[in-house]
């Protein structure tokens, strides 16, 4: 599509464009189910591929997915025309409107929309792992991956098997007691999370995770903003009897460095891993903005870091509102329905693979500062949205 007729799309949205969903299948663990993807189409990929594990929200990332991975797996799309289904790469539009979509900071800064979110329904808990910093990802081509967790109500009624999360190490930990389980990835089952700390899932809240640090997420539904990556250095071998290769602790490793034990160790930000503290730095309750508008409520639920934020923001049944951010973001809808601007939105009962769907869009700077009208047009239920913000938007709060 042309440059003219992406702005012509733009346009029509008045300044908002309507996402279809990104899913992306994952060869390890096992779906949760609970994606509100019909139970037929979660292996849609193929059987080789594994289950559909994750939904990405405004992605201009393809997937770290295997030989098989397709050129634009894990990238969001635009729907450009609702008549003829017709679409347009996300990653397209954001580098043919550049600062017209995404302000003139981030185009300035970056020259692209740096961030997504996801989805992420892993029936059991992942393997204990970390994302390189930036500066370690920068060695192979790739950015770091901070990155922020939401437990959202909506997509949770079910815990998995496992709803607890490991969290770097506990402060005892010796570099050598780590260093043992690398040596012996490939030998035997090193039972690394034995050298941990978990927390309870406890949902409508979330947590900040640095880059570096190594973590083993629970089985629970999570809304994850995060940096524009997919780089993982997997250290747990074995999780819930299921092994893990030994390519993914290496895959992320230089050419230079591949196999030094050494090496993989100095991807752990050690001070943050063991750090006392954890829970106080990093936990991350809810902050509620005051009210401004009858119906309409909003809470930060991702911030106080450099890199990523994200809101959540409900509107009463029967309310009109006009939400105003100063910066541009992705919006999915995870309850109930009504008008987002100039469309029709609502949150999924049961998509099929390849369907469109009314719950994801991304608003331009403009439109955010100029204000979104939002309507519940439910006399029931509240009408539910989470934003995911860069870490441009100066209203996040950076204390805890």
């Amino acid at each position: 599509m042309s440059s003219d007729n992406i702005k012509k799309v733009l346009n029509k949205g008045k300044g908002v464009l309507q996402l279809t969903p990104t899913w992306v299948p994952r060869g390890f663990n096992e779906p949760g189910h609970r994606l509100r993807l019909h139970p037929d189409d979660y292996f849609a990929f193929g059987m080789d591929r594994g289950g559909i594990c994750e939904r990405w929200l405004g992605s201009v990332t393809v997937a770290l997915n295997g030989p098989k991975t397709g050129a634009t797996e894990g990238m969001s799309y635009v729907l450009a025309d609702p008549d003829t289904k017709e679409t347009i790469l996300f990653a397209d539009a954001v580098k043919e409107l550049g600062a017209d979509l995404i302000g003139s900071a981030l185009q300035e800064k970056y020259g692209t929309w740096p961030t997504f979110a996801k989805l992420y329904d892993y029936d059991k808990p992942l393997f204990h792992h970390l994302h390189l910093t930036e500066e370690r990802a920068n060695k192979i081509g790739r950015h770091g991956k901070p990155e922020a967790y939401y437990f959202p109500i909506q997509y949770n009624p079910y815990l998995g098997k496992f709803p607890l999360t490991y969290f770097g190490f506990d402060p005892s930990t010796t570099k050598e007691e780590v260093m043992e389980c690398i040596r012996n990835y490939g030998v035997r089952d090193t039972r690394i999370t034995e050298l941990s700390r978990a927390y309870r899932v406890q949902l409508g809240t979330g947590w900040y995770t640095p880059a570096g640090v190594i973590h083993a997420p629970a089985s629970v539904v999570t809304y994850e903003p995060q940096w524009n990556s997919d780089v993982n250095t997997i250290m747990e071998n074995v999780t819930m009897g299921e092994v893990n290769p030994e390519n993914l602790l290496t895959d992320c490793q230089p050419k230079e460095e591949k196999g030094n034990a050494d090496a993989l160790f100095a991807q752990i930000d050690w001070e943050e891993s063991t750090r006392k503290d954890y829970k106080q730095k990093y936990f991350r309750a809810p902050k509620p903005l005051p009210e401004t508008q009858k119906g309409l409520s909003e809470k930060w639920v991702a911030y106080a870091n450099e890199w990523i934020a994200a809101k959540e923001v409900t509107v009463a049944p029967g309310a009109k509102v006009k939400l105003g951010d100063e910066a541009c973001y992705c919006a999915l809808v995870v309850q109930g329905h009504g008008k987002f601007g100039t469309f029709e939105c609502e949150a999924p009962g049961v998509l099929r693979y390849g369907d469109i769907s009314g719950d994801e869009f991304f608003v331009s700077e403009s439109a955010a500062k100029k204000g979104i009208v939002v309507e519940n047009t439910s006399s029931y239920e509240p009408l539910i949205i989470l934003q995911n913000f860069a870490n441009n938007n100066p209203a996040v709060p950076q204390t805890l």
